[in-house]
C-alpha cells in the first residue's frame, strides 16, 4: 500500500501540498519551542563570583512534599528567587573535613578551597538543605541573569509549546480529514475493486507518514532558523544574556518528529473510519453525493464539549485567580472543539436562517448558496472550524496581552501618590525625612514569595516596604484592612492572590520567602492593584535587604537635588515602567502572534483546499445552465454566510474567554479591545475568507466546464 500511496500523492498534488504546509509549519514552530527548552536545560552559567573557588555550597533550591489528586506523595523542587540562608556552624563543619584548606562564609554561600571527600561534603550540605557545586556547575550557585534566563527558556518553550501542540492537533486533523473527504471517489473505487478496509487505512496512514517525512525535511531546518532568530531578538531586548547560546539538538527534533507523525497518522485513521466502514457495493454511491447524515457519536461528543465549555465559563466567572485563568483557557479550546464537532448541524441551521438574506442580496446566486450550504453542510464543516479558530484565537489571546499591559500601567500610575522616586538610593529613609519639605518616605524592595499551588510551589511577585508612611505615598486600592497594619508577622495581599489561595482578612497563611525561609503571616489587608504592585506586600523587616527605590512625598519648595541616587518624578517613573512593560510584552506577543498566525494559515489552507475541490460541482452547475457570473455570486454568497456565522461564533467565544480572564485578573467585566485591533481581526478574517475562496474559484471558472468533470483536485 505504500507504493500505491506514493502514486496517489503524485496524482493529488493539491491536497498533498496543503497537508504538507500544515505539518511543516507545525514542525517549524514545535522545533523552535523544543529548541528553547533543550537550550535552557543544557545551559550551564559560567561561574563569575565564584570563579576561583574549587567548590561552592549554596542553597539554591527548595523541595516541597505534597500529594496529588490521587493521594500519591509528590516531591517538587523549585529554584529559589534569592539565595537561601545557611546554618551558622556549617562553615566550621566543612573546615574540619579532610582535604579542605579553606572555607569562607559569604552572603548566601560557603566558598571552599581544597579537595574534600565529596560524600562527606554532600552529606553536610544536604542536611543543611543546600548543595555542593564543583567544576562547571559552580555557575548554578550564582543568582545571575544567566540562571534566570535558563529558567525563562524552559518556561516559555514548555508553556507555549503545549498550546501549539493543541493547535497542531486541530489543524492537522482538520486538514487531513478534509483531504480524505475530498477523495471519497478514489476510496470508493478501491473498495469496489475488493480493497479491504485495513488496506485502505494502511494506505492513508502511509500517505500521512510520507507527508510527515517531507514536513520534517522542510520544517526542521526552518525551526532551527526560527530558533536562532528568536534568540537574537531576545538578546537584543534584554531577555537573555549574550553569552547564553541556543543549541537546537536531537531531543527537540526527535520529539517534534514523533509528535507530528503520531498526530498525522491518528488523523488519517480517524478520517478513514467512515470510508472503510461501508460495504464495497455501497462505496460508489457514498462517493457520488454528500452523505445525508452525520454520526450520533459526533453529535453526542459535540454536545459534551459544548456542555464542558459552558461549565468552564461558569467556573471561570465564579472563580478567581489562576483557577479562573485555567478555566478560561479550557473554555476556549472546548468551545472550538464543540464547533468543530457540531459544524454540520450549525451549517444547516445557519443556511435555513440566512436563506432569505442571501436570496435578497444575491438573487438566484443566493438561492443556490443557501441550498448548497444545506446540502454540503458536512463538507464545509472544516472551513467553518478554521474560521472560528482564527477569530476565537485572534480575538481573545491577542487582546489579553493588551489588557494586561494597559491595566498594569494604569494601576501603577493611579497607585503612586508620591511625587518623586529615588532609584538606587544610597541613603536611608530617616535621612531623607530630614530634608526640609519632605512629608513622607517609603522604601521599596522588589522580591517574591513562594506559595503552594496544588501539589507544587509557584513564585509570586511581592514588594517589601516600610509601611509606616505608605498610605501617604501609595494608593493600592485597599478594600479590607489597612497597609499600615502590615508588620513583621503580617502581610497585605491582592484580591487575585487572596481568591487564588483562599486567603481571608485576619487569617494566617503559610508560605516561603524568596530565600526559602518558611513564614506564617497574617493577612492584614487586601487590595485591588495587584498587577501594578505585585500580589504580596511584606514588611521590610520580614524580608530585609537594600531598597530598590524610595517613594518621596514633598510639600512645595522641597529641594531633593542633593540626594544620592537617580531622582525621577513619578510621572517619569510610570513612563519608564510603561516602556519596560512594552518590552516585556514583546515576547508574549511574538509567541501569541505565532499561534494566531498558524491558526490563520490553517484557515487559508483549508479554504483553498475546499475551493479547489469544487471543480466538478461548479462544472455541473454550468452545464445545467448557470452562467459564470451566477456561479461566482453563489460562491460569494456562500462565503459571506460562512463568514458571518464564523464571526458570530468566534466573536462570542473570544468575548467569553477574554471577559473571564480580564475579570479574574482585574475585576473588570468589560475587557479593553483596541478599535484598530478589532478591525484588524474582523477585517483580516474577512479578507482571508474571501481571497482564499474567490480567487481559487475564479481560476476554476476560467477553464471550460468539461475540464473539471474528472476526479476532484
Amino acid at each position: 500500500m505504500t507504493r500505491l500511496a506514493m502514486r496517489l500523492l503524485r496524482h493529488r498534488p493539491g491536497t498533498a501540498t496543503a497537508t504538507l504546509i500544515a505539518l511543516a509549519v507545525g514542525v517549524m514552530i514545535l522545533m523552535a519551542m523544543g529548541s528553547l527548552v533543550e537550550s535552557g536545560l543544557r545551559y550551564q552559567p559560567e561561574p563569575k563570583k565564584y570563579a576561583t573557588a574549587d567548590i561552592v555550597v549554596a542553597r539554591t533550591e527548595m523541595t516541597v512534599v505534597g500529594k496529588d489528586i490521587g493521594g500519591e506523595t509528590t516531591r517538587t523542587t523549585v529554584r529559589l528567587p534569592e539565595p537561601g540562608p545557611l546554618p551558622a556552624d556549617l562553615a566550621g563543619q566543612i573546615r574540619n573535613l579532610p582535604g579542605v584548606t579553606k572555607a569562607d562564609s559569604q552572603p548566601g554561600a560557603i566558598v571552599i578551597t581544597g579537595h574534600p571527600d565529596r560524600k562527606q561534603l554532600d552529606r553536610l550540605a544536604e542536611a543543611a538543605g543546600a548543595k555542593a557545586y564543583a567544576g562547571p556547575d559552580r555557575g548554578q550557585a550564582e543568582f545571575t541573569d544567566g540562571s534566570a534566563a535558563k529558567s525563562l527558556l524552559v518556561t516559555v518553550g514548555a508553556s507555549f509549546g503545549g498550546y501549539v501542540v493543541l493547535l497542531v492537533i486541530f489543524v492537522v486533523a482538520g486538514t487531513i480529514g478534509l483531504s480524505v473527504r475530498h477523495r471519497r471517489r478514489d476510496l470508493a473505487l478501491l473498495r469496489a475493486v475488493a480493497a479491504t478496509p485495513g488496506q485502505v487505512r494502511r494506505m492513508l496512514v502511509a500517505e500521512a507518514l510520507l507527508i510527515s517525512a517531507g514536513a520534517a525535511v522542510v520544517g526542521l531546518p526552518a525551526g532551527v532558523a526560527a530558533t536562532f532568530w528568536t534568540h537574537d531578538q531576545m538578546v537584543s531586548r534584554g531577555f537573555l544574556p549574550a553569552e547564553l547560546p541556543v543549541s537546537p539538538g536531537p531531543l527537540a527534533a526527535l520529539a517534534t518528529i514523533v509528535l507530528t507523525t503520531a498526530v498525522a497518522a491518528l488523523a488519517a485513521v480517524l478520517a478513514a473510519r467512515r470510508a472503510t466502514a461501508i460495504r464495497p457495493t455501497e462505496a460508489l454511491g457514498e462517493a457520488a453525493a454528500e452523505p445525508g447524515r452525520n454520526g450520533k457519536v459526533r453529535l453526542v461528543s459535540g454536545l459534551v464539549m459544548l456542555a464542558g465549555g459552558a461549565g468552564a465559563s461558569v467556573f471561570a466567572a465564579g472563580a478567581g485567580g489562576q483557577a479562573a485563568l485555567g478555566g478560561a483557557i479550557g473554555m476556549l479550546y472546548l468551545f472550538v472543539a464543540a464547533v468543530a464537532l457540531l459544524a454540520p448541524w450549525i451549517n444547516r441551521g445557519a443556511a435555513r436562517t440566512l436563506a432569505p438574506v442571501l436570496r435578497a442580496v444575491w438573487g438566484p446566486g443566493g438561492y443556490l448558496a443557501a441550498a448548497n450550504l444545506r446540502a454540503n453542510a458536512s463538507g464545509t464543516a472544516t472551513v467553518l472550524t478554521a474560521l472560528v479558530l482564527s477569530v476565537g484565537f485572534g480575538g481573545s489571546v491577542w487582546f489579553l496581552q493588551d489588557n494586561l499591559q494597559r491595566q498594569t500601567a494604569t494601576q501603577t500610575r493611579d497607585g503612586l501618590t508620591a511625587q518623586w522616586s529615588l532609584v538606587g538610593p544610597k541613603t536611608t529613609a530617616a535621612e531623607i525625612r530630614k530634608v526640609p519639605g519632605v512629608s513622607a518616605v517609603t522604601g521599596i524592595r522588589e522580591t517574591s514569595v513562594l506559595v503552594r499551588m496544588f501539589d507544587s510551589v509557584e513564585p509570586t511577585p511581592a514588594k517589601a516596604i516600610e509601611p509606616a508612611q505608605a498610605e501617604s505615598t501609595l494608593d493600592l486600592g485597599v478594600t479590607q484592612g489597612r497597609i499600615t497594619d502590615v508588620g513583621p508577622g503580617s502581610m497585605a495581599v491582592s484580591e487575585l492572590a487572596a481568591s487564588t489561595n483562599g486567603w481571608k482578612l485576619g487569617e494566617t497563611a503559610s508560605l516561603w520567602l524568596a530565600d526559602g525561609t518558611p513564614a506564617k503571616l497574617r493577612v492584614a489587608a487586601i487590595y485591588r492593584r495587584g498587577l501594578g504592585f505585585g500580589d504580596v506586600i511584606l514588611d521590610s523587616r520580614t524580608a530585609p535587604g537594600p531598597f530598590d527605590q524610595m517613594l518621596i512625598r514633598t510639600e512645595d519648595g522641597a529641594d531633593l537635588s542633593g540626594l544620592p541616587g537617580q531622582l525621577l518624578s513619578t510621572r517619569e517613573l510610570t513612563g519608564h515602567i510603561a516602556a519596560d512593560l512594552a518590552t516585556s510584552a514583546w515576547l508574549n506577543k511574538l509567541l501569541i502572534g505565532v499561534m494566531v498566525g498558524y491558526a490563520a494559515l490553517a484557515a487559508a489552507n483549508t479554504m483553498v483546499m475546499a475551493a479547489l475541490a469544487r471543480g466538478r460541482e461548479l462544472a455541473v452547475l454550468r452545464l445545467a445552465g448557470a452562467t459564470r457570473r451566477q456561479v461566482a455570486r453563489m460562491v460569494n454568497a456562500e462565503q459571506a454566510g460562512l463568514l458571518g456565522v464564523a464571526v458570530v461564533l468566534g466573536g462570542a467565544i473570544a468575548a467569553l474567554t477574554l471577559t473571564a480572564v480580564v475579570h479574574a485578573l482585574t475585576g473588570d467585566l468589560v475587557p479593553y479591545v483596541p478599535p484598530r485591533g478589532g478591525l484588524v481581526v474582523l477585517g483580516g478574517t474577512a479578507l482571508l475568507a474571501l481571497t482564499t475562496t474567490v480567487l481559487p474559484v475564479r481560476r476554476l471558472l476560467r477553464a471550460s466546464a468539461m475540464a473539471h468533470l474528472g476526479p476532484k483536485e
